[in-house]
Formats: C-alpha cells, structure tokens, sequence
C-alpha cells in the first residue's frame, strides 16, 4: 500500500490492523527461522490455538507434512513468493483442512527482509472439485472405451454368427461330400474367446460405471457438507469481528486515556525539563506506533491475493501492489474510482459490498475483474467491513482469490458428467445389441453341435457294422478273392473312420470339449510301443527309423500319453507317407526343468519329397495339403497337421516346421509334463480269449437291429451268453427277473437312454454290476457324466473287439458281486492257487524251521494288515491305508502272489498318497483282502504239511 502519504498516527495503524483481521482467510507471518510471529484471528480458528500459544512457535508444527511446510516457507525466501502452493492444516481436534498458501517477503522501512507473509485460501472443496474432475475423466474415458469395445462386440458378434451359419453349410455338405467341408474356421475359438473376453471386460467397466456414480455421490454429499462448514465458518468469522471490533475500541478508550494521562502530567508539571521529558516520552510513543503501522502495513502489500477497501459511497480509498496488476491500472487510477467499474458484472458487484455492509461480510462471492487489455480473471471475494476508532463502519476491505482454474475446472467436471451420462446410454444399448448377437452366436453353435453329434452318430452306427462284421467275416473260411475283398471293404472303413475321428476332433476343439488326462506314466516305454506301430509300414518302402532319446528325462512324467500318441502317430504317418527312400527321425529332448515340470522337445524329421516354402504357413490349416496334387498321389484330407496343432497348442505347446523340396521335412513341437515321484499307473496289455471265465452272461442294451446282431456275434466269438434288451426299460424289466455279470448300454435309445436307464440301475435297484458305455456320438460324450451316473467305462464305435473283451474281462474280475466270482467264493476248492512258494524255497534253501518261521510270520501280520486297510479306506484314514498296503507288498513276492496283485497294492498305495483316480479303489481293496485270505488258508495248510514231514 502507498505510506508516503500516511501519517503514522493511531488511526492509521487502527486501520492496517482492522484489514488483516476482517480478513476471512487465515494469515501468518513467519520470522527467518520458521517461527510464527503474527496471525488473525481465522488462523486462530482453522489451527484451535489460541494467539498467545502459536506465538513463536514453528509454523511447520501444524501441517501433516511438516517436511513439505519447511520447504515451503525456505522457498519463499529464495523465490521472493510463492502461489497456490497445497498444504493440509491440522486442527488441535484432529480434524483436517486442505489450504492454498500466497506467500511472499516483507520488508522493513528500510527495504530489509525481516520475514513472510502468508495468506491461505481454504480449498477443501476445490479438491473435491479436482478429485472429482478426475474421476470424471476417468469414467468418460472408460464409457469411451467400453462404447469402442461395445461396437467391436457386436462387429465380432455379427461375424461370428455369419461365421457359424458358413460352417453350418459346410457341415451339411460334408454329409453328401466330406470334401466340400471345406473350411472349418479355426479362428471360430479365438473370436468365441475375444467374446467372452469383451462380454467380461463390459460387465467390469459397468461395475467401474457404478463405482464412480457411487463416489460421485459421495463427493457432492461432501461438497455440500463443505458448504454447510463454510457458512458456519462465515457466521464465527462475523462473531469474530464483533468482538475484534469491541476489543479495537477498548484498545482506543485506553489510547484515549493514556493521552488525557499525558495532557493532565504536562499541565500539572509547570517545569520546563519536565516538560521536555514528558515530550520525548511522547515522541517514542509515536515512533513506536508508527513502526507498528509501517509492519501491518507491509504485510498488506506482501499479500498476493488483491485487496481493495471501499467507503460507504462504493469509492476505492485504497489498495495493494496486487490489485494493480490484475487491473493493470496505477494506484492514482484506481483511487476514488467506483468499485464497479472493474467487472464484467458491475450489478452483481454492487451486490457484494452492500451484503458486506449488510451482513458484515461475505464470503466466497464470485465475480470476473477485467483487466484494461481485456483479459478476464475469475475470482472468490471474501470482505468485511472495518470501523475507525469510535466503533463507526469506515467502509469494507474485500480480498479476491483467483479461481480461473477451479471455474473451469467446474465447467468441464459438469461436461464430463453430461458425457459419461450419454457415453452410458449408448454402451448400454451397444450391451443390449451385444447380448442379442451374442445369444445369436450361441444358438447357432448349439445348432452346429446338435449336427454334428448326429452326423457322428448316423455315420459311426453303420461304419460299426460294416467294420465289425467285415472283421468277422475275416476269421470265417474263405477264398484268396473273398479275403482281398474284405480287407479292401476293412481299409475304406478304417479310412473313413480316421476321417470322422479327424473331424471330430477338431469340433471337439471347437466346443471347448476337448479334455486332457493328467495321469503318470513311463514316456520312454509309451513311446517306443507306439513307434513300433510303424515298423511295418517303414520296413514295406525299405525305410530307417532313427531313433535319438535324451536320457536326462525322467523315466515317469504326468501328462496324457494318449493325446501324445496321437500327436507323434500323426506326424510319423506324414513323414513315412511322404518319403520314399533314406530314413525317418524320430528325437526326444530335454529342454528345461524346475522342481515341479520339465519341458521336452519332440522331433520327426524325413528325407521325403518336402513342403513348399510359400505353402508351410498354410499346412496347419483345415483341410490344407502342401500342392493340389498331394492329396491325389498321397491321399489324406489335410486334416492331420491341423488336428497336431490344436493338441499341441491347447496343452501349452508350440509347433514349428522347416523344410526344403525334396530334401525332407523336419517337425518340432514342445510340451511341458509335471514331474512325480509316482510309479506310472500300470496298462494290462489286450487280454487274450480267457478259457477260465465260463457262463458270462452280458446284457446288451441296444436298439439298432443291425448293432444288436454284430454284439451277439462278437459275444458269441468271446463264448459268451449274450441278452438283447431294445431300450433302457426293457433292460431293467430283465434284470428283475434274470442274472447278469455285466452290461454294453448304448447311451441314444427310445423310451429310456443309457444315462437314464444306468441311473435307475445304480439308484433304485442298488445294483453295482458293470456297466460299459457304448457311443457313436463321440462328440457329446462325457466321460465324467457317464461316471457320475454309475457307469465303469465307455467304448466308442465302431468297436475294436480285443479292446471290449480286455475291458469287460478286466471289469468283471474286479467285481466281487459277479456270478463268476460269486461261484468261486461259494466254491474254494475249485479256486486256482494264488501262492507258489518256489521263490521261498529258494531264499530258505529249503530249510524247513526258516520256511515255517516265514509263513508264521506271514498268518501272523496278515490278518491284521487286512483289517487296517479296510478300515483305513472305510473312515478315509490315508495314513492307515497307505501303512498296511505298504507293509503287505513285499510279502507279494516272497509268497509266490501273482505280480498283478502287488501293482494293485501300488495303485492303492498311490491313491492313499494323492486321494487323485480314485476310480476301483475299494474294488480292488476288496480284491486285495481276498487274494490275502486265500494265500493264508494255502500257506497254513503248506506250514501243517511242512511240520508233518519235519517231524518224519
């Protein structure tokens, strides 16, 4: 403010005074090394401290980042000012208040820095106006996306419905032609996938949408509280100024009186030298006064928000270096010129000051200044009015803070809202036309599933047929003629079966249907039973298989052997097919390996006629062969490698291939398997005709004449007693009256299916006889239904007979309730030997004490190791399990006990171990304690007759 012309009397420094403390907003001054050495009465409140108790003390002490407040204020001191810098205040309640401070220096009349002034602006709403700004932006953002990504969904959906409509004909004329199946889309899975992904990433940007509505609320809740605490704040600020007002006058009555004191001390002391004393005691008086107004007023000036006083005529009477430069008018041009002359508002501006002088102040009041180029600045006044020393209004002191950025600020977050509002409308209705195209796609999938699963059965029920009596017809008397025939009729069927098997496969992959088994086994021993397939083949075109095992693999892994047959088969037929002389590769290596899985390479390389380089990025391909001439010269359908590929890569796995013309082809392809310290789960090889089981009967559930003649001739083969049941309801009606050891259910019969009719056996009539699935349609076919129903095992058609005899052989042996076993329990005298004590003589040497000592050893244990292990298994004891099936084991050996029952111990012991294929676990368990039974009565009547001839 301008001094030069100010005197410095009372009045004046009752003037500075009354500005800093009609101000609204909390100021501070702060000494060079960080104290407080002045406030107004709003710092009083914003901290809860009272004037006396923040003198002097270290204005960092009421922040909550004391550090920040230092560099603050130590900024100023090497800037000269600081603007809008955020600090949050503490209250001595707890409670909290976010603050932008102004500060700058202040001098003294000779131009020194003596310390800072600071201003704070409370900005606890401009925060919430800022967070909610950015939530804002951020929702409209995310609707932005979510409408791309909604309009993406339905392009894809759109897609995908043309997509399956395309595949819906292609698969109808595969049925006249299987080569007009001419596209399977193997981007169908991937587009299914980005459906499911986009559907998933909708619903979260919907659950985002709500969370920041939620917030939304919660912010206008508070800006609204915030409102309410700032209307509270402005009524103690007008109490505030009553009562500063009242203490101004009293400070003015003992102003007064102190100078009636004086005038009264003059005229009473006559004497000259008292005079002159009394004079200069007045002269430091008025020194001192005129410091104390020359402080105050500098203060003032080190404020950078502008400040402005007004007399009651609405003339401004004075000003700060501020207010000059947001007008960019001189003090002489401003002085004594209308307060109005200076917004865009004057109206609206006239209506500020006369509510101060109304009210007592305002607070927050927002009008725009214009500075004389033009240029606009928003800003918040907070005034009230100041008296001069005998009580009376002498006009009203406003202070401005610029908001320009917070106005706009507000003006977007209310842009931001409009657009989230539209940007929601429109993803919803891109969901809803999502979720109709989605529904689309899914009906026709299901539509191609359903075909599919029919086309497999109508296919398969007359190949089984045609194949099953072709091999019957085989094993009959017939001419050279006849039997070249038939073995033509039996490859065109088993070439045709590899043909649905392949498109299957890949509909299997389609439907997500395609499962994997995780079961240990023997990878060196699976493998070289599977390449010895080929030996003929490659010894037929005068070919050599190499063989190259890396003998770091473990010798057990976990994994499926079975898809990894299929994988290496496929690619070993195409390099055996495709090379006409030099030899086919066949390597295995290892990779890499952790503590829980290794990673193997599998290589199959030829010398054969090779792949075009333009044409090995399309091999993988449905249907695809390298040129139009192989599959003419090599037949095939260009299935093979595509089948490889998604096997490969639905495991985790990856494929790769190089080759040059007639140079040779060399595949690669990894996978990972777990690593286990689990013996692999042991494979009974294809039981042979068993002449010891007789009088099997087998119940037949089938509907198909046809199907129904080719299982009695199949039975018959296997001197079998066959039962025809038409349906599932026939087939209960016979079980009612009739015995059986097992049953082959067909799953699609009228009147009562397989599921069904297995359902009703294994629930109402509590039957716990074998049950083998037979299906044509393989891709519908649940292994894990057909267990949850009751059924033991599941054969595909057409049927391989050697693998129905070993599976029904198998299952009838484990069952305790069969009428074979059920003969041989009620009949122990014509039961087979299970003990052979060779291998004991030969331990003992045939001395008679150490035998018997073994055997009683043996009828000692035994007894009780059955019982634990019953009851182990009964109350899910694993421990208890594994102890007593562990203990039995070596005794298997030493007894002469068949080594089929000491694997069946090790399957026991392993499911006790893993609680993992717990399927037979209590059959064989019964198994066991009657194999071990029967070994006590042998080897008792064994000790008797070895004691006899020792006593002789």
């Amino acid at each position: 403010m301008e001094t030069t012309k100010r005197k410095p009397d009372r009045y004046r420094d009752q003037y500075t005074r009354s500005l800093i403390e009609a101000s609204i907003d909390p100021l501070v001054t702060i000494s060079a090394k960080g104290k407080i050495t002045d406030g107004n009465e709003a710092l009083i409140k914003v901290t809860g401290v009272s004037r006396e108790e923040l003198m002097n003390t270290d204005f960092s002490n009421y922040f909550t980042d004391p550090k920040k407040a230092q560099e603050a204020y130590l900024l100023v001191f090497e800037k000269g000012f600081v603007v809008d810098y955020a600090l949050i205040l503490i209250h001595k309640n707890g409670s909290l208040t976010d603050v932008s401070f102004n500060a700058s220096v202040y001098k003294d009349d000779k131009g020194n820095i003596i310390g800072v002034f600071a201003s704070a602006r409370i900005v606890t709403n401009q925060k919430w106006v800022m967070e909610l700004r950015r939530a804002n932006k951020e929702l409209a953002f995310q609707n932005e996306v979510k409408e791309k990504r909604a309009a993406e969904l339905i392009v894809a959906n759109k897609e995908l419905a043309f997509q399956n409509v395309e595949k819906e004909k292609r698969a109808a004329e595969l049925v006249v032609a299987n080569k007009e199946l001419a596209f399977q889309n193997v981007e169908k899975e991937k587009r299914a996938q980005e459906l499911i992904i986009a559907n998933q990433e909708l619903a979260f940007q919907n659950d985002e949408k709500e969370k920041r509505a939620a917030e939304l609320v919660i912010a206008n809740k508070e800006l609204a509280f915030q409102n309410e605490v700032k209307e509270k704040r402005a009524a103690e600020l007008i109490i505030a100024n009553k009562e500063l007002a009242f203490q101004n006058n009293e400070k003015e009555k003992r102003a007064a009186e102190l100078i009636i004191a004086n005038k009264e001390l003059a005229f009473q002391n006559k004497e000259k030298e008292k005079q002159k004393i009394a004079t200069k005691e007045l002269e430091a008086f008025n020194d001192e006064i005129e410091s104390d107004s020359q402080y105050t007023l500098s203060l003032i000036e080190a404020s950078l928000d502008p400040l402005i006083t007004i007399n009651i005529e609405g003339k401004i009477t004075d000003m700060n270096e501020a207010l000059t430069k947001i007008t960019g008018l001189t003090r002489e041009e401003l002085t004594d010129t209308d307060f109005l002359n200076y917004f865009t508002e004057p109206l609206k501006a006239r209506e500020v000051y006369l509510e101060v002088f109304a009210k007592g102040s305002v607070a927050d009041s927002p009008l725009t200044i214009r500075h004389r180029n033009g240029k606009l600045t928003d800003v918040l006044f907070n005034g009230s009015v100041y008296k001069n020393e005998n009580g009376d209004v002498d006009g009203v002191v406003i202070v401005a803070r610029d908001v320009t950025e917070q106005k706009r600020i507000a003006t977007e977050l209310t842009e931001a809202i409009v657009f989230a509002e539209m940007a929601t409308l429109i993803a919803e209705e891109a969901k809803s036309k999502a979720e109709k195209a989605t529904l689309i796609a899914e009906d026709a999938v299901k539509a191609k599933q359903l075909f599919l699963s029919n086309m497999s059965h109508e296919i398969r029920t007359p190949m089984n047929a045609i194949i099953g009596f072709t091999k019957v017809m085989l094993k009959t008397e017939l001419s050279e003629k006849q039997k070249e025939y038939l073995k033509a009729i039996k490859i065109s069927g088993d070439a045709l079966i590899v043909l649905i098997n392949d498109i299957l496969d890949l509909a299997k992959v389609d439907a997500g249907k395609l499962t994997f088994e995780k079961i240990p086994f023997k990878i060196s021993q699976s493998i070289a039973a599977m390449l010895h397939l080929f030996d003929i083949k490659i010894q037929e075109k005068n070919l050599k298989l190499v063989k190259d095992y890396d003998t770091n693999i473990p010798d057990v892994v976990v994994g499926d052997p079975v898809r990894l047959h299929q994988i290496i088969s496929n690619l070993l037929s195409n390099a055996v097919k495709f090379t006409s002389k030099g030899k086919v590769t066949f390597g295995i290596k290892l990779l890499d390996e952790d503590e829980k899985k290794v990673i193997l390479e599998f290589t199959v390389s030829d010398t054969g006629i090779g792949i075009p380089e333009d044409k090995i990025e399309a091999i993988f391909e449905n249907f695809q062969q390298a040129t139009s001439g192989t599959s003419r010269l090599f037949g095939g359908t260009g299935l093979g490698l595509a089948i490889v590929k998604q096997l490969v890569e639905t495991q985790g796995g990856s494929i790769h291939v190089s080759s040059k013309i007639n140079e040779g082809s060399t595949f690669r392809f990894t996978l990972s398997f777990q690593k286990t310290k689990a013996k692999a789960d042991f494979e009974p090889e294809m039981a042979e005709l068993c002449t010891d089981l007789k009088n099997i009967k087998v119940l037949v559930v089938e509907d198909i004449p046809l199907n129904q003649l080719l299982m009695k001739t199949l039975l018959d083969d296997f001197e079998f007693e066959s039962d025809i049941a038409a349906n599932g309801k026939i087939a209960i009606e016979k079980m009612q009256t009739k015995s059986h050891d097992i049953i082959l259910m067909d799953l699609q019969m009228p009147e009562m299916n397989g599921f069904e009719a297995t359902e009703y056996i294994r629930n109402t009539l509590n039957s716990n006889i074998p049950i083998i699935a037979l299906t044509a349609d393989v891709t519908t076919v649940d292994l894990a239904k057909c267990k949850s129903v009751g059924m033991d095992d599941y054969i595909a058609k057409p049927v391989d007979e050697r693998l129905l005899y070993s599976k029904m052989v198998g299952l009838i042996k484990m069952n305790p309730n069969s009428i074979e076993a059920e003969k041989n329990r009620l009949d122990p005298s014509e039961k087979e030997k299970c003990t052979d004590l060779d291998y004991l003589n030969r331990r003992t040497k045939s001395n008679p004490k150490l035998m018997m000592d073994m055997i009683s050893l043996y009828l000692k244990q035994t007894p009780a190791l059955i019982t634990t292990m019953k009851q182990g298994l009964e109350n899910k004891d694993w421990k208890s399990l594994y102890t007593a099936v562990h203990k039995m084991i070596p005794s298997f050996s030493i007894m002469g006990i068949s080594t089929d029952f000491e694997d069946m111990a090790k399957k026991v012991q392993e499911y006790a171990s893993t609680q993992e294929q717990s399927e037979g676990i209590s059959e064989m368990v019964l198994q066991l304690e009657d194999v071990c039974i029967q070994a006590c009565e042998e080897l008792e009547e064994e000790f008797n007759a070895i004691k006899t001839q020792k006593n002789e």
